[in-house]
């Protein structure tokens, strides 16, 4: 029942990712927790962290792709959206420190009593429960997303001229979160968390916990992107992104779709960036930087904009590979992140699943070539003559 329900709404191959994932979910947190260090099939709590890392980068490629892929829209600043749902998510980890901080108040973080703040900033009240977290982790990024949406599409600001803008904007962040008298702590940003729903966050436990519910945010993004894509909506969308006047001229109100979209979008990158910050430990302005969200652009060229899956595979491979190369050669990284971009750009136009899909297309044709004797003769272009019927036998 739950097999036929799930592939009415997904296609066969997002239905197999959803399941992987799930099935990740579940085998690894046991991999850690329960096989000694000694097994061969022990997977380390360092490395269960770096891939939970990878897997909230695939979150916000999947959002991503779901306004480029799909709509149309190129954002420059979807790490934004991302970094706001980590700092919605750091405020109620830092209201869980209370008296163990450096300066033991109960109340202020370590950096406000540094900065002699007499009191907590109203917009503080409140993350102290979980549950108003949750809530301003999706909340705030669409608010934000829904009212520079609002702006921009219905003046019909389009193309170029839109990417310059959300990058501006996520710049614009970046300047008003490093003033320490915004109250997210300036540059140092927010640190030392303690405890997550009133467990140790460094605990392996907690670090497994935290991966299993990456993993299944991930599937859970894919089931919703491909059952927008998949319904009559995504089909609009679609039409919006090949040809946006015509969609104008059949009587849509394109802005509306543009705006839904657009803010389902941020909300998942909010998520994304919610299920970073404990497994990384800190959150600071220089995840609003616009090269972050440039960034992840390109995970999503690599892997495939349009096709959901593609996005994962982009942001894990190309993540993978900054881990080695900045570890390896730190000072040819940014070097071999721009190479990516160009070959990319001129030889794999649809990314990695597009090439793959090339590949299987053409293997299909010609095991039908093999199939049907060959193919059938080529009539010259030039050639006015009629190639007289065969007689039957």
């Amino acid at each position: 029942m739950i097999t036929q329900w799930l592939f009415t709404h997904v296609d066969r191959r997002g239905a197999f990712v959803i399941a992987l994932l799930v099935a990740i979910a579940v085998l690894v947190p046991l991999s850690n927790l329960l096989l000694p260090a000694t097994s061969p099939f022990h997977i380390p709590t360092y490395l269960v962290s770096l891939i939970g890392k990878y897997l909230t980068y695939a979150l916000l490629a999947v959002a991503l792709d779901l306004v480029w892929g799909f709509c149309g829209i190129l954002s420059l600043g979807h790490g934004a959206f991302f970094a706001l749902g980590g700092y919605a998510m750091g405020m109620y980890l830092m209201r869980q420190i209370g008296p163990r901080g450096v300066y033991a108040d109960p109340v202020l973080p370590d950096f406000m009593v540094f900065l002699n703040w007499k009191e907590l900033p109203w917009f503080w009240h409140g993350f102290n429960h979980f549950w108003f977290a949750a809530l301003m982790v999706v909340l705030v990024p669409g608010l934000l997303a829904f009212a520079f949406g609002w702006l921009a599409f219905r003046s019909r600001v389009t193309g170029v001229y839109l990417s310059i803008i959300t990058q501006a904007l996520t710049y614009a962040l970046l300047l008003a979160f490093f003033r320490n008298d915004m109250g997210f702590g300036g540059n140092n940003g927010l640190t030392d968390f303690k405890d997550i729903l009133g467990y140790n966050i460094q605990a392996d436990s907690t670090r497994s916990m935290l991966f299993a519910a990456t993993a299944l945010f991930v599937a859970l993004a894919v089931f919703v992107t491909s059952f927008i894509v998949r319904s009559k909506l995504g089909k609009v969308l679609v039409g919006v992104r090949d040809a946006e006047s015509r969609m104008r001229f059949l009587g849509y109100r394109v802005d509306r779709y543009k705006l839904f979209v657009w803010t389902i979008s941020a909300m998942m990158a909010g998520i994304a960036g919610a299920l970073y910050v404990p497994q990384v430990g800190i959150i600071n302005p220089s995840e609003f930087e616009p090269a972050n969200s440039i960034e992840a652009v390109i995970w999503v060229a690599v892997g495939g904009r349009g096709t959901i899956i593609g996005p994962i595979i982009g942001a894990v491979l190309v993540n993978f590979g900054k881990t080695y190369f900045t570890a390896a050669f730190p000072e040819i990284w940014l070097f071999a992140l721009g190479a990516l971009f160009i070959i990319v750009t001129l030889f794999l136009p649809k990314g990695i699943l597009g090439l793959y899909g090339s590949w299987k297309a053409r293997w299909a044709e010609r095991v039908a070539r093999k199939r049907d004797g060959g193919p059938p003769p080529v009539a010259d272009a030039n050639s006015t003559q009629i190639p007289e019927p065969q007689a039957a036998e």
